[in-house]
């Protein structure tokens, strides 16, 4: 992260003679005319430190000049190595060897530059060699050490490594905050929050806020979330571009846009606000389905002169795959290459592949995968499964599998999709060869997974899932709420229910699905009329979202399901979705 090297004290003062300095710097990239007599250290290190691409040129002509390196002059070449345009990592022991020879390479600061350069080049055991031949490291050190760790995804590495630290510092914390975020545990990174807080020399600065947003944002811990902003308001920390994007991110991925359209609008008049603030909006109100509101904010972006970048695009045709705005996405599609020339990621292609797919255009879908300029992903295959899939194609959904299985052989959604499409047309021997295939490659189905926040605390349920402590009571909510549903015309869809089941079985297993048993428990802790918000794994099935529609009628609640996909707001017998999802 960014702050774990620190150089010396003296650094600060050092920038400032920089940025006073009259000598005469004239730059022509990419080749550096230079027009100082004599130029020294001070004046190289200025150089190598505003130029990282060209770094290593510009170190060579500083020998060739015959000027020596100082304390500043390896730090800054080593910082090249983290730069958006690092040098190669074939340079890192040249310039190793250099610090040797200059004496400057047992010096503190530059020990963990080098650390923090050898962990940014992949060369980790090397990073931690030099790490512990610091006899006492300081705590830049035991930082640079501990994101080496987590940049290679070792987050238990870096734990440890993390407990042994005789102190921390915000840095500290904040990093491996941020490493729990970024290796998948959000809930690890909310804990070690709060153990932060306990903490009494240690205060959260903007980056541990942004983690911890964005903690809130990928488990859908609205209350969390909400707390979160207000620890930052009552701190007095200022809620910048960088922090109020992160803000945006986590309301409307915890269910709340209009929360997330109260801080997209305090931030300032809309002229001054950052492509990064634009983009989040748009992503937000496109993953909610509010697609016409999506493109509105899009085109009064565009109206402030504000130039689009890539992730506003894929929010923009995000919010025409959900709409069915197929000519509105093909548009978009051809301005973002025409008008700002930029060039199409996968991404942007797996949105108009299902686009296509899922308004039953399969030709123009397969039209789109024949001509992509790079080979198509399973982001791609799986967009063509699921659109073929959903409109009988089985053909395509045979070619799609194929494609999947190719490029993951352990893909449990892939055979799970073309059983699925086999049940829907009646092919049982289809489905009993696809699973039996299934076992014999011992691929197990991902279960689904539903989250909900009750009264601040998070649970988790999944399919048919029994060890919650309360179970008993929550199994009896169910048997009410399936005697209510087939009072009001409820009947199970069991036509891609599992194939060892009779019907009785298939629509029991059916109420046991993650998301009826998140339900039923919030019908149990929360009063009548609270809003029920659960956060799913996978897509929501057919038949929970019929049953869902009914249970937001006959219970008079509002829930709110984030799948894997988009919202769904349920309310009086209807979805947001309007069934196109």
């Amino acid at each position: 992260m960014e702050g774990a090297v620190q150089l010396p004290p003296t650094f600060e003062r050092y920038e400032m003679r920089a940025a006073s300095s009259s000598k005469l710097i004239s730059l022509t990239h990419p080749t550096l005319h230079l027009s100082h007599p004599t130029p020294d250290a001070f004046f190289w290190n200025s150089l190598i430190r505003a130029h990282p691409a060209v770094a290593l040129s510009l170190y060579r002509r500083m020998l060739l000049h015959g000027v020596r390196p100082d304390l500043y002059t390896f730090p800054f070449l080593l910082l090249s190595f983290s730069s958006p345009s690092p040098l190669p990592p074939a340079a890192l022991p040249l310039l190793h060897a250099h610090a040797l020879l200059s004496g400057f390479a047992s010096h503190p600061f530059v020990r963990t530059s080098l650390v923090s350069a050898y962990s940014h080049c992949s060369s980790l055991p090397l990073a931690r060699r030099l790490f512990d031949e610091i006899p006492l490291p300081d705590l830049p050190s035991w930082n640079s050490i501990i994101s080496a760790y987590l940049r290679a995804g070792l987050l238990i590495s870096a734990l440890q490594i993390f407990v042994k630290m005789p102190e921390r510092n915000v840095v500290a914390w904040s990093c491996m905050i941020d490493g729990f975020v970024k290796c998948g545990d959000h809930r690890g990174a909310l804990q070690l929050f709060r153990d932060m807080q306990r903490e009494a020399y240690v205060k959260p600065n903007e980056f541990t806020m942004s983690s911890v947003l964005a903690a809130c944002a990928k488990l859908g811990a609205l209350e969390h979330g909400k707390w979160a902003h207000a620890y930052i308001d009552r701190s007095g920390m200022k809620v910048n571009m960088v922090l109020g994007t992160s803000l945006i991110d986590m309301y409307a991925k915890c269910g709340s846009i209009d929360r997330a359209r109260l801080v997209f609008d305090s931030l300032g008049p809309d002229k001054d606000k950052d492509i990064k603030a634009w983009s989040a909006m748009i992503s937000g109100l496109a993953i909610h389905g509010l697609a016409m509101e999506c493109l509105d904010l899009f085109l009064s972006m565009r109206g402030l002169a504000v130039i689009p970048n890539a992730i506003t695009f894929l929010g923009v045709l995000s919010a025409c795959v959900h709409a069915r705005l197929v000519n509105e996405g093909e548009k978009y599609f051809e301005q973002m290459v025409k008008e700002f020339g930029i060039d199409p990621m996968i991404q942007h292609y797996g949105c108009i592949v299902d686009l296509y797919a899922r308004a039953g255009l399969i030709g123009k879908a397969w039209d789109v995968v024949n001509s992509m300029p790079m080979k198509p992903d399973v982001l791609i295959w799986g967009a063509l499964l699921s659109g073929s899939r959903m409109h009988g194609d089985i053909e395509t959904c045979k070619a799609s599998i194929k494609q999947l299985i190719e490029l993951e052989p352990t893909n449990s959604g892939a055979y799970v999709l073309l059983s699925n499409a086999y049940a829907k047309r009646g092919r049982w021997d289809d489905v009993r060869r696809v699973r039996n295939r299934m076992e014999e490659l011992g691929i197990k189905k991902t279960p689904g997974c539903s989250l909900v926040e009750v009264h601040g605390h998070l649970h988790e349920f999944f399919v048919a899932d029994r060890s919650h402590p309360e179970m008993r009571e929550i199994s009896l909510m169910l048997e009410e709420i399936m005697g209510r549903l087939t009072v009001a015309g409820y009947v199970g869809n069991t036509e891609e229910g599992l194939l060892d089941l009779d019907e009785e079985g298939k629509e029991l297993a059916l109420s046991l699905h993650s998301e009826k048993l998140a339900i039923a428990f919030s019908l149990i802790k929360t009063s009548p009329g609270t809003a029920i918000r659960i956060i799913k794994n996978l897509r929501i099935c057919m038949d929970c979202h019929v049953a869902i529609k009914l249970i937001s009628k006959i219970y008079d609640r509002g829930i709110v399901v984030r799948d894997c996909s988009r919202f769904h707001y349920f309310r009086d017998g209807f979805c947001s979705c309007k069934d196109y999802w």
